[in-house]
């Protein structure tokens, strides 16, 4: 398989990013090689996964844009590294469980290069540094073909997670590189190109 790797440099609005994400699934159920590992951010945007609660919603005000993602409610904004994937298991391992472990370790292969220690959690997906939440992850199955990704919090603003209950968690569970103390992230977008494509060429 061919992976095309996509690195944008202006903010992708999430439903457009949707998207183009649901073509490229549709694409590679047709019979198309070109699998696709993409990195952005996005404006501050608020979405739903298929667990969500209403009462996960703090500020009525808001608005949520309701998507077919596994997962609770969570936040995109600005500083927030986003790393979507469209990957066909019917050509690789059809192990969702070793999917998501995979993109689990490239996570915390990424942040060790910045020397931050972190870990995962079976019981609270994600990925964690001292017990708060760094890293999202919320993936969908379509005819074996495995799409959205993760978030990684870099330097993002974390008080516009007090407005909602992200991922059932308290939102003072959240932190990002910046308040880790990490001030640079150099080579970040091709760190993560790097990592994933390396670790995605095992499965």
């Amino acid at each position: 398989m061919s992976i095309e790797v996509k690195i944008s440099k202006k903010r992708v609005p999430y439903q457009k990013a949707l998207t183009a994400l649901e073509k490229r699934v549709e694409s590679l159920k047709k019979g198309s090689k070109k699998e696709l590992l993409w990195i952005l951010e996005h404006p501050i945007t608020y979405t739903a996964g298929i667990r969500f609660q209403e009462n996960e919603i703090l500020d009525k005000k808001i608005k949520v844009i309701r998507t077919n993602r596994g997962g609770k409610v969570t936040l995109h904004n600005p500083g927030q590294k986003i790393i979507y994937l469209v990957v066909d298991l019917k050509k690789r391992k059809k192990d969702v469980r070793l999917f998501i472990t995979t993109i689990e370790k490239s996570i915390i292969e990424l942040l060790k290069i910045y020397n931050i220690k972190a870990k995962s959690d079976r019981k609270n997906i994600g990925i964690w540094v001292n017990n708060k939440k760094i890293s999202a992850i919320g993936i969908k199955i379509k005819s074996w073909i495995a799409y959205h990704g993760c978030s990684i919090n870099i330097n993002n603003n974390l008080t516009d997670y007090k407005k909602i209950i992200p991922c059932g968690l308290n939102n003072n569970k959240v932190t990002s590189l910046k308040k880790l103390g990490v001030k640079k992230t150099k080579n970040l977008n091709n760190n993560i190109r790097k990592i994933f494509l390396n670790n995605l060429s095992k499965i």
